[in-house]
């Protein structure tokens, strides 16, 4: 099978699976899970962009999660909010003097992947709870670079392989992509 229509159906079929089971059994946004799938093929996918998205979104969920309690912690006003999420900015960008974690947007995918967990789930970040907005962020992007990698094995997996039910569906597009 061609590495399109190879790529075609692993993420759909994961993307379904991915959906279904943070609607049922994960109790995670579905949306952080993307976001992190999409930062471990940016990341140059594989095991070192698998550790590299996880770290660095990971990297970017912490220094949200600080900013986040330092705006609760000076009152929450717009002053407070632009010094804690400025200084918040600049150390994303000075975390990516490490190598593994040296791309600023899987920084950045963590950090606002957190923010919005905030935002959808309503949580307070000073409540210790095992639905805490910094954990529900955590494990959801570890569940969505994790479907990256499956997507990614899956894929070279099918480019390799000849499947008959599949081709069938495919038909004559196979040759076209």
């Amino acid at each position: 099978m061609s590495k399109y229509w190879s790529l075609t159906v692993s993420i759909g079929l994961l993307g379904g699976i991915d959906t279904y089971l943070t609607a049922t059994l994960l109790p995670i946004p579905v949306w952080v899970t993307f976001i992190a799938w999409a930062s471990f093929f940016a990341c140059g996918g594989g095991s070192a962009g698998f550790i590299k998205s996880v770290l660095s979104n990971w990297t970017g969920i912490v220094i949200a999660s600080l900013a986040l309690l330092g705006i609760g912690a000076f009152g929450g006003s717009p002053l407070a909010a632009a010094i804690c999420v400025g200084t918040g900015s600049a150390c994303m960008i000075l975390m990516t003097r490490f190598q593994i974690t040296s791309f600023p947007p899987a920084i950045v995918f963590g950090f606002a992947s957190t923010v919005g967990t905030v935002a959808a789930t309503g949580q307070s970040m000073t409540v210790i709870s095992p639905h805490h907005p910094t954990l529900i962020a955590a494990a959801a992007m570890l569940v969505g670079a994790s479907f990256g990698y499956v997507s990614e094995a899956l894929t070279e997996f099918l480019t390799k392989k000849s499947i008959p039910a599949v081709q069938a569906m495919l038909g004559a597009t196979e040759g076209t992509n």
